[in-house]
């Protein structure tokens, strides 16, 4: 777009932005308008955001440039893959944590997590290893090459089950899932206590459906878990009443304020629905 268009984008004065350009690294924005580039860049398609990262990339090759540098330093999380259905896993360590509203000392043994929610490519391997059925959205029960890297959706809490008990995990309980969203500190959202939702895909997103589990980088957990706000709701082991399980974590369809990891949420184990997926856990280091 011309830079006329880009700034009515924004909602800054096209005076601004040549300024902007004048100034370029000297400039910084003021929070409203650079969470407002942040929800632009996020919105943006696969290819702007590529070209975006290629240019970063390319600046922080030609001179030492601290914001490149940390939009592109390296996880020094220590991930494994699983043996069974190949998903990455991140080790959450033993100790006590922050939980709830509150902030509540709360004890909990060593777990790992999936690095991202379980996609429907995940679930295709399961499906033709069990022969489970398909979710509803999978035209003729074949995956959809599109949604591949998407999370899986129209799942109960029995195919959620289902699929933990065939890579040999499990789902995890409230308080596990809660930890690793907010870190031992209990962090108000994953990335920090500061409410940015250009962060995650939430309702305020505006996108109206699930995205690629990695694309908030911004987003992820102190332990480096994508989409533990927003795009699906997972399922939790933890039994709220007969019948019925926790769901952490808000989708799409959420309004930003029910992104908090803490909050509750749940549902009857035969509930399916086209912004509810799941993730698993495992007791091995």
């Amino acid at each position: 777009m011309n830079g006329r268009d880009f700034a009515v984008e924004i909602g800054i004065s096209h005076r601004m932005l040549v300024t902007w350009e004048q100034r370029q690294e000297s400039i910084t924005p003021r929070a409203a308008n650079q969470a407002a580039l942040d929800t632009m860049l996020s919105c943006a398609g696969l290819a702007v955001q590529e070209r975006f990262a290629a240019l970063i990339t390319a600046k922080a090759a030609l001179k030492s440039d601290p914001r490149s540098e940390q939009l592109l330093r390296r996880d020094e999380t220590q991930h494994k893959k699983h043996p069974v259905d190949g998903k990455l896993m991140v080790a959450i360590g033993e100790g006590i944590h922050l939980a709830g509203l509150n902030g509540k000392p709360t004890w909990l043994g060593t777990y790992c997590m999936d690095v991202c929610p379980t996609t429907n490519a995940d679930y295709d391997r399961f499906v033709k290893a069990t022969g489970h059925r398909t979710p509803q959205h999978w035209r003729d029960g074949h995956c959809p090459e599109s949604l591949s890297d998407h999370p899986v959706v129209w799942v109960t809490w029995h195919d959620a089950s289902a699929y933990a008990a065939w890579a040999g995990k499990a789902l995890p309980t409230s308080p596990q899932w809660e930890k690793a969203a907010r870190g031992a500190k209990g962090r108000i959202y994953p990335w920090g206590d500061a409410p940015t939702a250009a962060k995650c895909n939430v309702q305020d997103s505006g996108i109206g459906r699930t995205t690629p589990v990695t694309r908030y980088q911004s987003g992820v957990s102190p332990y480096g878990l994508f989409d533990m706000c927003g795009n699906t709701w997972e399922w939790c082991s933890t039994e709220t009443s007969p019948g019925r399980h926790e769901l952490k974590g808000s989708a799409f369809t959420s309004p930003f304020s029910r992104a908090t990891p803490h909050l509750f949420n749940d549902a009857d184990a035969t509930m399916a629905d086209n912004d509810t997926g799941f993730r698993c856990v495992s007791g091995d280091r």
